[in-house]
């Protein structure tokens, strides 16, 4: 289903759909320089040294052997990765993937140019205006799984927010099943131990179909992998970037680095910093299974300095996604960047950092935008408002992704020749064979004057976005789905909830 603009009741004089395609985007932005290439090609030396000589602290045995194997220096849970050892990882990495959902026309081609998104993720707290604020519940996560599924400028399920009333034992099979049965798209999975994936893995296999061989030679789902800055890799990390790997699934590789925080108070201190654990992340995949999918990430902001809390949508945050664009052309992989706001309500401050922050994203030439819709408080909440009214702007990039065309009708001679002086173009028949299609219409923005605003419930943003969503869940679409493979994937639940299900790894 594609959702763009105002639905209204369908009349013989607007029979015309406007046909658009929101999924297969193409970034179509000049990508911007914040460091010239001299100094570009610094920050991947001193990245490389500080492999070379500070060292990664990593604390899964496994990875530490698999890394030591391949000749890097292990004193301890320190280790010290080459120049020579990090070449060859980026030299096996691949540049561009086939990831497959659950419908072929669902499917993302994960290569430098390509353009997908995602909402908001990883939240503990959801709100809404019906609501209020929350802990993230399972219900809500269904219904996020909805509204993603709903609009095709989504392109991925993300685990949008937690949903802490199912226990985490039981958790990965809930987030499972809604996102195999309410949607079509690239599912998530959380790297939270090996039990864990692997029965994830199970359940996606299944659901679609494959055997064992047929799962590996594509990716079916993706995970984000986040290191523990600065310079560490922790156990479910390190054992995620291995299992994934191992089994050709992607790891977007993400480390988190806020400027005076985490990471060195400077731009390029803190991307230093970044690229170092994205670099070593990357090695580890390729060491496990030299050519397993893989993206370099970067989440690189700032602090305020007055109370250390997270700031995004910053002039710092743009820059650092601005020098991350670099970096991930000069490694030459697909890679992943990310809007998001502090604001702790979906007001002006919101729309603004969450906006700044997404064009950072495009202007750096990232291949996957996450937290591009509601998210607020720095993570903490995600928005059914905020979700609606940031996807405005997604679709209206969107639109901006496709060629406009200048051929000789769309110049529009006949019209010019047609309209005299000091007259309209209202009538004109160029006008009346494209009015229905020729423009954008709006999801939740509205056009009309004051006085019929005002006749209409003067709504703002946030009572349209929330008639929206409401609208969504109630209509409740889901996609055509095998009954036998539904009832399997709940049988299996049903099966391993009763042996117990698969607790976490720490």
């Amino acid at each position: 289903m594609r959702r763009g603009g105002r639905r209204r009741p369908r009349t013989a004089a607007s029979d015309a759909v406007r046909k658009v395609d929101y999924h297969n985007l193409r970034n179509p932005f000049p990508q911007m320089k914040v460091f010239s290439d001299d100094r570009i090609a610094a920050i991947h030396d001193a990245s490389l040294t500080v492999l070379r000589d500070l060292g990664i602290k990593v604390l899964l045995p496994e990875a530490r052997e698999i890394f030591r194997k391949a000749g890097a220096r292990v004193v301890g849970e320190m280790v010290y990765i080459n120049r020579d050892l990090v070449d060859a990882s980026l030299l096996t990495a691949p540049r561009s993937f086939r990831c497959k959902a659950g419908t072929r026309a669902k499917d993302l081609n994960m290569e430098p140019g390509a353009l997908f998104f995602q909402p908001g993720a990883g939240a503990p707290h959801a709100t809404d205006l019906k609501r209020g604020r929350r802990p993230g519940t399972g219900q809500d996560f269904r219904e996020f799984v909805q509204i993603t599924q709903a609009f095709d400028v989504l392109h991925m399920i993300p685990p949008v927010v937690e949903p802490q009333d199912i226990p985490m034992n039981l958790r990965h099979y809930f987030m499972m099943d809604a996102q195999l049965t309410l949607a079509n798209k690239l599912p998530f999975v959380f790297s939270r131990g090996t039990p864990q994936v692997m029965e994830s893995f199970e359940m996606i296999r299944d659901f679609r179909g494959l055997s064992d061989v047929d799962f590996a030679a594509d990716s079916h789902c993706y995970t984000i992998i986040n290191t523990n800055s600065p310079r560490t890799l922790d156990v479910p990390m390190a054992q995620g970037l291995i299992d994934f790997a191992r089994h050709g699934q992607v790891s977007i590789v993400t480390p988190f680095t806020l400027m005076g925080a985490m990471a060195p108070i400077t731009v390029a201190g803190a991307l230093t910093l970044s690229h170092a654990e994205a670099l070593a992340s990357i090695a580890l995949t390729q060491l496990t299974n030299p050519g397993a999918p893989v993206c370099y990430g970067t989440f690189t902001s700032n602090v305020d300095m007055k109370s250390g809390a997270p700031a995004f949508g910053t002039p710092e945050h743009f820059k650092a996604s601005l020098a991350a664009g670099q970096l991930a052309r000069l490694v030459d992989l697909p890679w992943r960047c990310a809007a998001g706001s502090a604001a702790n309500v979906n007001d002006a401050q919101a729309a603004n950092e969450t906006q700044f922050g997404l064009w950072g994203c495009l202007m750096a030439g990232a291949t996957v935008v996450i937290h591009s819709a509601g998210w607020l408080e720095g993570g903490l909440t995600v928005s059914f408002e905020k979700m609606i009214t940031d996807l405005e702007v997604l679709q209206m990039v969107a639109e901006m992704c496709a060629e406009t065309s200048a051929d000789d009708a769309e110049i529009a001679l006949d019209a010019l020749a047609e309209v005299a002086p000091s007259g309209h173009f209202f009538g004109a028949t160029h006008t009346m064979e494209r009015y229905q299609t020729a423009f954008y219409e709006p999801l939740v923005g509205d056009w009309s004057n004051f006085g019929t605003w005002t006749e209409r419930g003067s709504q703002n943003a946030n009572d349209r976005a929330t008639a929206i969503w409401q609208r969504i869940l109630e209509e409740d679409q889901r996609p055509d789905l095998d009954t036998e493979r539904v009832g399997a994937l709940q049988d299996y639940i049903a099966l391993r909830t009763e042996a117990g299900g698969a607790n976490p790894e720490s």
